[in-house]
């Protein structure tokens, strides 16, 4: 896998910074990205498949898992949209201004759902 840029418009875009790509949209290429470029998500990755997927015969539950893992390796493999995130949450958590929270929890979910988004090679 070789990294290409990626623009999701955070604070302190760099033309220079390199992200990695996203996989193909199948469980074996995510868990391979995780591995190689987010190896922290990577015993949460398994432990949930192990829990939801394992050896069922239902696969109802693989969309799921994938977008939610797909969206959390979108943002894990870009440090610092992953800590904007971070950041958001917490001023959110903190803020005594309930209209501050609904903006910081808003700007979260937009860019969280954005990050979900992102298609395979971008």
């Amino acid at each position: 896998m070789t990294a290409q840029p990626v623009h999701f418009g955070g604070p302190g875009d760099d033309e220079h910074r390199r992200i990695p790509p996203m996989p193909e949209r199948t469980p074996q290429a995510l868990r391979l990205a995780i591995q190689e470029h987010a190896p922290h998500l990577l015993p949460d990755f398994e432990a949930h498949w192990r829990r939801a997927i394992g050896d069922a015969f239902n696969l109802a539950p693989v969309p799921a898992f994938m977008q939610l893992w797909w969206t959390r390796y979108a943002i894990a493999r870009d440090p610092e949209l992953e800590n904007h995130l971070r950041e958001l949450e917490s001023r959110a958590a903190k803020s005594e201004d309930p209209e501050e929270s609904t903006r910081l929890l808003a700007e979260y979910s937009r860019l969280w759902h954005a990050a979900g988004g992102v298609e395979p090679g971008r």
